[in-house]
């Protein structure tokens, strides 16, 4: 690390902590040509997720857009907030661990209903119909009758 006093590259760092948030070391360190004293913060880089969506266009990832289509989703229905946010966590989480700079929208979509299933059925069907855009009842249909089949080896 170069002193930002005389450019020297030799320093020494007298004390480390973290951040109060946790989220980066605090460095006190010491010149060894001037001996100045100054202060460093080392954090973790992070790359942003790219979302690649229908059309070709990219935008950075949002999880608010996660979240809100799951909140969508299990409007009315006997889902608490905490578990929601638990989901979109995992989802991010996820998302960040396949090591992909960037990601189509198909992906996320698939980790949501992943998610959702497990979570309840009628949201999952919910946000099925949405993001699979049925197109009409028997589409519909058919998306049910998957789940129950799902459903029927799962408990029986």
């Amino acid at each position: 690390m170069k002193c930002p006093f005389c450019e020297n590259s030799e320093t020494k760092v007298i004390d480390s902590r973290p951040t109060e948030e946790g989220h980066a070391i605090r460095r006190r360190r010491e010149c060894e040509s001037c001996k100045k004293r100054f202060t460093t913060y080392e954090k973790v880089e992070e790359i942003p997720l790219v979302v690649i969506k229908k059309d070709g266009s990219r935008e950075v990832f949002d999880r608010n857009k996660v979240l809100n289509g799951i909140i969508k989703a299990c409007e009315k229905r006997p889902v608490d907030l905490e578990a929601i946010e638990g989901i979109v966590i995992d989802i991010e989480r996820g998302l960040n661990n396949m090591m992909e700079k960037e990601i189509k929208t198909t992906v996320i979509g698939e980790v949501i209903m992943d998610h959702l299933i497990n979570l309840d059925e009628v949201a999952y069907v919910r946000f099925a119909s949405v993001y699979r855009d049925f197109k009409d009842v028997n589409t519909f249909i058919a998306e049910i009758e998957k789940l129950m089949e799902k459903s029927k080896h799962l408990h029986g």
